[in-house]
């Protein structure tokens, strides 16, 4: 049923777009930053709506499974039976209800209701009307720091009070409650509630419940890093210098191709732990690199960078449209020396394996994740991402680095792979480095690996 639904009215506004945008979703069509991309090139809106927009659709994803465990107690049928379509609609204005102060309940009732008549189902209306006023009505202006069963995690820390408990019990039900109040499938609160403290758990937890922060990595070759800064805060943002020498962390809500210096190629968007990768490569200008796993480019982009655009970097993927989003990307830096390739050939001074991977180190900026991830995905990603760092080590000449990184925060998928590998290969292990979400950024691994 969800596929047949589609907008019909004649203005989109931001919550008619959000209700797209999760539908698509829902179908796989997609990833949300594509999708919301997607959406705004068809029908744009200012920019305050814009902005809305972007949090109504994290925002729901996200908590999604917070926002299904406030909205059961109010269904006079099991969840399943509901059409999939009306569940995203209640999701969303749950989200506006309980996790949104800036909205008024009134207006988030109302819109939300009015999505029915204006996606085709006028019927729904009153049903979307009965639950979500109750959903309303559980809110309070009450906070606490400390978990319960009547505590909805709102932001840093906080918790929102309830009207009534409608949360598995923290004390007495761990696991059941970091699913629900954060919003996690139960399957990863169990994996990690068996590695890590209830309370960092619940620390993963704000911080994939929150906006992921927007960074930018400044291409030296094209601007410094103190120049970039001064154009942003004469510009009106709120930026400042992250960790890394080249990472600038904006602390504005602000449209990418708005920023200075964009068009003229003087950054790209790149969380810190991801910048930290190519770094540890430390690549040489002369060297030839191989970025086995390229798309979109972040990484071949920054090897590029710290080479001073001399030397060769090929940057292969097997999808040809994905490849074409890194040459976009390279052209836009004015880098020269980034070729493109659906697969490499020859030898090489080192090669970059960012594998595919599980994302649970991003699960707050690939909202959809959470949600398409499965436990059983573990055991084809660990054998493809052995196969990826063992081509790698093929590709590398004797005494040649490897990198390997991934975006997760699994331990089958990082150390416990790369030691087995080191193991059998008699590779030298030099370092390697495992990024906590949070602390200051995202998730992620790497190693650096010598062929002897």
């Amino acid at each position: 049923m969800t596929a047949e639904i589609r907008f019909r009215g004649r203005e989109h506004t931001a919550r008619t777009l959000a209700l797209h945008v999760l539908l698509a979703s829902a179908r796989h069509d997609g990833f949300a930053q594509e999708l919301l991309d997607a959406a705004l090139t068809e029908w744009p809106l200012p920019p305050a709506d814009r902005r809305l927009l972007t949090q109504l659709v994290y925002g729901t994803l996200r908590r999604r499974g917070t926002l299904l465990a406030l909205i059961r107690p109010f269904l006079s049928r099991a969840l399943e039976n509901v059409e999939p379509w009306l569940v995203d609609a209640l999701c969303l204005g749950a989200f506006q209800l309980v996790l949104c102060d800036h909205i008024p309940p009134h207006a988030a009732v109302h819109e939300t209701v009015e999505l029915a008549a204006q996606f085709g189902r006028p019927g729904a209306r009153g049903f979307l009307n009965a639950v979500l006023r109750k959903v309303a009505a559980l809110a309070t202006p009450d906070s606490t720091d400390a978990p319960a069963a009547d505590a909805l995690p709102v932001e840093a820390g906080r918790y929102r009070r309830l009207t009534r408990p409608v949360l598995p019990s923290p004390r007495a039900e761990p696991v059941e409650y970091l699913a629900a109040a954060f919003g996690l499938p139960g399957w990863i609160a169990r994996r990690w509630s068996g590695r890590f403290p209830a309370d960092e758990c619940r620390r993963l937890g704000f911080w994939f419940d929150g906006p992921a922060p927007l960074t930018l990595r400044v291409n030296p070759l094209r601007t410094t890093r103190p120049a970039f800064l001064e154009a942003c805060r004469q510009a009106g943002l709120n930026v400042a210098e992250g960790g890394h020498p080249q990472a600038v962390r904006v602390r504005d809500s602000a449209a990418i191709r708005d920023l200075p210096g964009y068009e003229q190629g003087w950054f790209c968007v790149q969380d810190e732990a991801a910048m930290r990768v190519a770094s540890a490569l430390n690549p040489e200008p002369t060297w030839r690199v191989l970025d086995l796993c390229a798309a979109p480019g972040g990484k071949a982009t920054h090897l590029a960078e710290l080479m001073r655009d001399q030397g060769r970097v090929t940057a292969c993927d097997a999808d040809p449209d994905r490849l074409a989003v890194v040459a976009d990307l390279a052209r836009r830096l004015g880098l020269v020396s980034v070729q493109t390739r659906p697969e490499p050939t020859g030898t090489f001074d080192a090669v970059l394996v960012d594998a595919p991977c599980s994302n649970t180190g991003v699960l707050g900026r690939r909202p959809e994740v959470r949600w398409r991830l499965r436990p059983e995905e573990f055991d084809f990603l660990v054998p493809l991402q052995e196969r990826l760092l063992r081509a790698a080590l093929g590709r590398v000449k004797p005494g040649g680095v490897v990198v390997y990184a991934t975006c997760s925060i699994e331990p089958e998928e990082n150390r416990d792979l790369v030691r087995r590998v080191v193991r059998d290969t008699g590779v030298t292990l030099e370092a390697d480095e495992e990024s906590v979400p949070g602390r200051p950024a995202d998730g992620g691994y790497w190693a650096r690996l010598r062929k002897r």
